[in-house]
């Protein structure tokens, strides 16, 4: 029988995805569509029906929409035009998204900067994408003020935005950008109608794996060909349904999934600044939010909480994001009672995206672009060839590295720096002039049962210079270059460590101290406490007398990662940030025996 119901529901479910997969292709860079147009033909559409809640205003879609082109109007007569880049460092509010729409519509790029950036790394964000103006939110006013003479910008081509939540004022060097807000005009621009497809709608940041963050390049047609299906075979958006999103809208989890799917189907959104476990179900109920925009670290924080009346028979029906993992998926759906989840895999910079279009358990999905995985040697850092020197696909239940194929259909439009964008891409693998993403992920092809002939994949774990933390990318050649600026240390190895029960990779940096200095645990916590932001900041410290490095001077990670913090493998001093803790303190054996048990609270 439950053989029978699985055979039917991946039936239905086919179907009813059938026609996007098959049919939808991403429009043509000539085409004149763009996220402005798709938000304000939505705004048209449903011009009474409740568009946006938040922090306990409502606006229609009709309110959202003239809100944004009194925002659009304004940022024109401050001289933003077509092909203009601002930077925006505001945090998830109404207008944070209205800076959005209101550039998209006038033709301009939003610079989507990382609200927990502070000191170079912020710095060289706003100043990468050569902003012309920045659009600054009160609440994060004092992490601008402590760059800004490392930014390029005249004192003027800060725009502040007020903050409802703050009672204050702008300051002398900022233009009071929501002081004139309600003397513009509240009528659509002509420009939007003229916007194409091939011109860049974003930058959105991501750690890479070298470098400070680089931005990447997020066309109109990477967003609308992205809308469409994750709203319709994702999530089944309907006009009724309302979103719960939580996620930071600096990413593209929460901005293109989330915010696109909305955007498409015309469903009202609930935004919160950040997550809340105690508020999710409540506010839930209270809002009566049937869509869910997650990543796996967020629904772990929900099984591990204590059971609380309102997620009981609660309306939450569907859920899309990435990151959940197998471990908690069964649990999370029985416990709460979420039919449908949608796991999803991409990259902001990347060509290569899976739906689990099917809602089987336990996997990323499938996907239309062609992908290749292959041998992969973790500890030296390097795909395997074989003697001619090709690579070397894996069996199916086999790791392997993913790379997806380059074609005119499904571009790689990577980052804003050419070199950048280069170093991604691999060629002449399986054919003379063929190119290949490197995704620099893990992923193995999965048996799902039935599948109506679909390969499905699971994701595995990322590769080389990156780890994922607190629902961030976390570059360890950025953390160990502000690391290696730390007075006491002579240089420092970052890599990425489990941590039983806990989601993604916690940082720990390996470092070697200066000649005759002693390790200053309350001094090195001052110093990543100020130039880091807190999901960059190491959890674990080993300090070590010399570090391992290859022939050609590049530090060895493999074995440090093999022995982590264990006490029984590594005789170095090693210190703890503890959870809620302000200092790092020795690791002791008590506390380590939490670590392994899955009890440390991280």
């Amino acid at each position: 029988m439950n053989v029978t119901i699985e055979f039917f529901r991946t039936i239905w479910n086919f179907i009813q995805a059938a026609p996007i997969l098959l049919f939808f292709k991403p429009p043509a860079d000539s085409e004149k569509t763009s996220l402005g147009l798709m938000f304000q033909r939505t705004a048209a559409k449903y011009p009474s029906k409740s568009a946006i809640v938040c922090e306990g205003t409502e606006l229609t879609w009709s309110e959202f929409n003239v809100l944004t082109n009194q925002f659009a109007h304004s940022l024109k007569q401050q001289g933003v035009g077509r092909g203009d880049c601002v930077s925006v460092l505001i945090e998830n509010r109404i207008e944070l998204l209205s800076s959005i729409f209101a550039l998209a519509k006038i033709g301009a790029t939003a610079g989507l900067i990382n609200t927990g950036l502070t000191d170079r790394p912020l710095a060289h964000c706003i100043s990468t994408i050569e902003s012309k103006k920045c659009l600054v939110g009160q609440e994060l006013l004092a992490q601008i003020s402590a760059i800004k003479e490392q930014v390029d910008l005249a004192d003027k081509d800060y725009l502040w935005v007020n903050d409802p939540m703050i009672n204050a004022t702008a300051p002398d060097w900022a233009t009071d950008f929501s002081a004139t807000l309600a003397s513009m005009p509240s009528d659509n621009l002509p420009e939007t109608e003229d916007i194409i497809a091939g011109e860049i709608a974003l930058y959105i940041f991501t750690s890479g794996t070298t470098g400070l963050p680089k931005p990447a390049v997020i066309y109109h047609r990477r967003i609308m060909s992205a809308a469409k299906p994750y709203s319709k075979v994702g999530f089944h958006a309907k006009p009724s349904d309302r979103m719960y999103i939580c996620l930071p809208l600096y990413h593209a989890t929460g901005f293109l999934l989330g915010i696109g799917s909305c955007l498409y189907s015309g469903a009202s959104m609930f935004v919160r600044r950040r997550f809340s476990v105690s508020q999710f179900w409540p506010e839930v109920q209270q809002y009566r939010t049937s869509l869910f925009v997650y990543v796996g670290e967020l629904c772990r924080y929900l099984a591990m909480a204590p059971e609380c009346p309102e997620e009981k028979n609660n309306p939450l029906k569907t859920m899309l994001g990435n990151g959940l993992r197998p471990d908690i998926w069964d649990s999370f759906r029985q416990r709460f009672g979420v039919k449908r989840i949608t796991e999803i895999y991409g990259a902001s910079e990347g060509n290569v995206s899976f739906l689990n279009i099917l809602n089987k358990d336990s996997t990323i999905g499938t996907g239309a672009v062609v992908v290749m995985l292959v041998k992969y040697d973790i500890d030296n850092d390097e795909m395997v060839l074989d003697a001619d020197g090709n690579v070397i696909e894996v069996a199916t239940g086999e790791a392997g590295l993913m790379l997806g194929k380059i074609d005119d259909k499904y571009k790689f439009d990577g980052y804003k720096n050419k070199d950048a964008t280069n170093d991604k891409i691999l060629c002449d693998l399986r054919e003379s002039g063929d190119r290949w993403f490197n995704t620099g992920d893990l992923v193995r092809k999965i048996d799902v049962g039935f599948a109506m002939g679909l390969p499905h994949y699971q994701f595995v774990d990322r590769v080389g210079d990156t780890f994922r933390w607190r629902a961030e990318n976390v570059s360890t050649n950025e953390v160990g270059e502000i690391i290696n600026a730390c007075e006491q240390v002579e240089i420092s190895n970052v890599y990425g460590v489990d941590i039983c029960g806990a989601e993604g990779k916690a940082g720990m940096a390996a470092i070697t101290l200066k000649p005759g200095h002693q390790f200053d645990d309350a001094a090195f916590t001052a110093y990543v406490d100020r130039e880091l932001p807190a999901f960059a900041r190491p959890v674990f410290v080993r300090i070590q007398q010399q570090q391992d490095t290859t022939g050609t001077f590049k530090l060895f990670k493999g074995k440090l990662k093999q022995q982590a913090y264990h006490l029984d493998q590594v005789e170095d001093p090693i210190y703890v940030r503890r959870p809620k803790s302000n200092q790092y303190q020795l690791l002791e054996a008590k506390f380590y025996k939490k670590l392994i048990s899955g009890t440390a609270g991280y």
